[in-house]
Formats: structure tokens, sequence, C-alpha cells
């Protein structure tokens, strides 16, 4: 195929449209819309890899999309009427199939790499990370819309009826749908008790992705690697649907993606906990004495060292040798429904924190010390005001001297925070040293291991 045939094929076929369709979506959706893909370290403009992530997301929508054009291109030569008159031609049909699938998966993969662009130089404004492990996540990303767009052709030639390309796009919806709720989930139950759900390998063969929780999560090479087979499969059928002219010609198109759905659920993992995993590389820490930071964050470690030392030693000279002597971020991510585990010696904290992701200076010091006393007991994925908000101010405040709201709090939230925490401040400061020293490390044991109520430990309870 030359580059004149594709320039006619771009001209006189749908292929700009579905470009221009995707492109204006993607972006109306990520700018239109105010959504997690804005917020914190996981915004599609943070990270590389967010960035891959949030644009696989997008699919959900995109993808069915894409097959309805598809299948909209593949009636050209039925509603033209020139079925016969092509067939008799010496060009084989293999040709003029390359040249439409050929228009078309142009204007889609320049469409998706746009999208990646406009992405792209925002990230490389706000990030100092640099890696190559999201480009086959962007990769599958833009097989997925191509893969889609040519099976719809296939089977709006194999269909040829005006109905086809509405009913095909909603299959396809439909489709992406049940992978990510019935057909793609598993039942489990949390470790609160809780009734919960996990992914299966099923979901992956979904183009979409689930919204990103985590910004050092990405996928593994067996996941690309399970889903880039299925894609395929599912492009051989569509072209091979476009150049079959007898109804057993049609059915064999069929055998590609079948065997890919296969082989792709045997390489693909069976195991939830494997379907996205911590990028070990942009969560090796980088550390300026003992404090430190996930590779992938080096860019903040300089504003966090000095309130980071400060923090230690304010801890140091209130609690002495129970004080915690090193500062990190917390790179372990624990399943949604999991009470997190704590460390004693070591004060761990995330970006995401509202406390700390804006602080800074006193600001970011107070935030600090608060994870090292009260670190939290909310399960992972949940998000609530409890009794841990009301110990953690009280225990900032017995550490810098006063009680005052700490960063990131909303004036509502502190104000509730200040009346329920205010009246045990009082009680506990009005207490000899040494029975203040007890309580605070009594509330220590209690909400470092998440077992029992810190707040009543210190209004001189045992916490249970």
């Amino acid at each position: 195929m030359n580059l004149r045939v594709l320039g006619i094929e771009l001209r006189r076929s749908v292929a700009p449209w579905a470009g221009g369709i995707v492109l204006a979506s993607a972006l109306a959706f990520l700018y239109l819309l105010n959504g997690e893909w804005w917020q914190g370290t996981t915004a599609w403009t943070a990270q590389w890899t967010t960035l891959a992530l949030w644009t696989r997301g997008l699919l959900f929508y995109l993808w069915p999309v894409a097959v309805g054009l598809g299948a909209l291109q593949g009636l050209r030569d039925h509603r033209s009427t020139m079925s016969e008159l092509l067939a008799s031609t010496p060009r084989p049909p293999r040709h003029r199939a390359a040249a439409s699938a050929g228009a078309t998966t142009a204007a889609l993969v320049s469409a998706f790499a746009l999208v990646l662009l406009v992405g792209a130089v925002q990230v490389f404004g706000n990030t100092e990370y640099a890696h190559l492990g999201w480009l086959p996540i962007a990769l599958v990303g833009a097989l997925s819309l191509v893969a889609g767009a040519v099976l719809g052709m296939g089977a709006g030639r194999a269909l040829p009826s005006p109905l086809t390309p509405p009913v095909l796009a909603m299959t396809a919806f439909v489709f992406t749908a049940l992978l990510h709720s019935t057909l793609g989930r598993m039942d489990t139950t949390a470790q609160t008790g809780m009734p919960s759900s996990e992914p299966n390998r099923l979901s992956l063969l979904s183009p979409a992705v689930q919204e990103v929780r985590h910004a050092l999560l990405t996928f593994p090479a067996p996941v690309n690697a399970g889903q880039a087979i299925w894609l395929l499969g599912m492009a051989v059928t569509g072209f091979a649907l476009l150049v079959a002219a007898t109804r057993r010609g049609r059915l064999l198109a069929l055998a590609p993606m079948a065997a890919a759905a296969a082989l792709a659920l045997l390489v693909l993992p069976s195991d939830p906990r494997r379907i996205l995993v911590v990028d070990e590389a942009a969560a090796a820490p980088v550390c300026d004495g003992r404090v430190c930071v996930a590779e992938a964050h080096r860019d903040r470690l300089a504003g966090l060292a000095g309130p980071g030392r400060d923090a230690l030693s304010r801890l140091h000279d209130a609690l002495g040798e129970d004080a915690p002597d090193s500062v990190g971020e917390n790179t372990t991510v624990v399943p949604d429904g999991v009470v997190p585990r704590w460390s004693r010696e070591r004060v761990l904290f995330t970006f995401d924190d509202e406390t700390v992701a804006d602080a800074r200076g006193e600001g970011l010091t107070a935030a600090l010390i608060g994870r090292a006393m009260v670190p939290g007991c909310v399960p992972a994925g949940w998000s609530t005001l409890g009794t841990d908000e009301y110990a953690r101010a009280v225990a900032v405040a017995w550490v810098v001297g006063d009680l005052t709201p700490l960063p990131g709090t909303s004036k509502t939230l502190s104000a509730e925070i200040d009346a329920q925490a205010r009246p045990v401040w009082n009680e506990l400061k009005a207490l000899p040293r040494s029975e203040q020293l007890a309580r605070i490390n009594t509330m220590r044991r209690v909400a470092l291991s998440c077992d029992g109520d810190s707040l009543d430990a210190l209004k001189g309870g045992t916490g249970r």
C-alpha cells in the first residue's frame, strides 16, 4: 500500500472522523470533568505510568466507539452497491482490506498518540523520574483501538446491515462493563470481615483499566503480553472477516480470536495480587540522611529533608529512646479493606495524605509528627473521620506545645476536630509529666498496632 492509496482512503473513509472523535472526546473527558485523574500523585499528568494507565481507562468508552466506527467503515462496499464490481477486479481483496484498515489504524493511533503527547508535555514539568516502563501499557492501549476498529470493519462487512454499527458498539460497551463488574470480579472477604471483590484474569481481556489508586503500581510483563496476544488475535479475526467471501471463511476467521483468548488466559496472571504490582525501580528509596522518598518522587526530597529532620528531633525530645529514628515514604500497597501495619522505628507517610501533600516548613513538620504518633488505622480504600484524627491532633499538640489544625484540614473539619480534641488536650496537659508520658505511650501502642481506641488511651483508658 503506497502513500497515494492511503491518502485516498483517508479522504474518502470514516478514518479521519474516527480519529477526530477519539481525540476530541478523550480530551473533553479529561479537561471538562474534574475527577480522580486530576488529584494527588495519581493524576494523569503526575507520572509516566499514571499517564499511561489513565489514558487506558478512557478506553472504557473509546473502545466501543472505535468498534462502532469500524463497523460503519465495513459497510462502505455494501452501501456503494459495488461489491460485485470489486469482486471482478484483479486486485486481491486483501489489498483493498489493507488499505481501508491501514487508514483507520493510522487515524486512531495518531489520535491516541496526541492524547498521550498532551499529557506527556505536562508530565515533563511535574516529575524528574523518567523511565520506559509506561510504554508497553500505552502501546497496548493503541493496539486495542486498532483491534477494535478492524474487528468492527470485519463484522460490518460480514453483516451488512445499518443496525450493525450501533449494535456492535453497544455489545462492545456491555462486554467491557461486564468484565469490570460481574464477569471480571470474584467475591472475597476483606480483613475487616466486610464482603468485597477482586479482579480476576478475565477482567484483563478488557482494553480499559480501572481507576489508578496508587502512583507506584504498574502492569507486569505477563499482563502486557497476555493483553497484546488477545488484541492481536482480535485484529487478525477482523482482517480475516474483511477478506472472507464465503460463510465457511467467515466462520474460520473466528478461530484466531478464540485461540488468542485461550492463549492469553494462560499467560495472564491468575493471582489478583499479580495483576497490578509495585514498580520496584520507582519505589526504590532515595535518601537525604535519615529522610527518604521513593525514586518516583525524588524531586520532593529537598523540601522534605529539613522538616523531616526537625520532626525526628522533636519526637526524640518528647519520647526519648522510644522515638522513631527515620522518615520514609510508604511504598507498601495493601489490598482494599486491609488495615495497614506501622513501624515504631520509622515515620511512614505518603504524598497523597492531605496533611502532607501541600504542607511546607513547620506545617510539614507537624504533619510528620502526626504520622509518627497516630499513623491511622482506616482500612485501605476506605475514607472516614474517626477517633484517630482527634487523637492525632492531641498527640501533635503534646509534642509541639499547642493544639492547632494540621495542614490540609478544612475549616469545617478543623472545627470538629478541635471540639473533640481540646477537652482531651486540656485534661492531658494538666497532668504531671510522668502521667502524660504514660498515656502517650499507651496511645502509641494502640495506634501503631491498630488494636483499640487511641483517643480512649489518651483519656486514661486502656484503649481496648
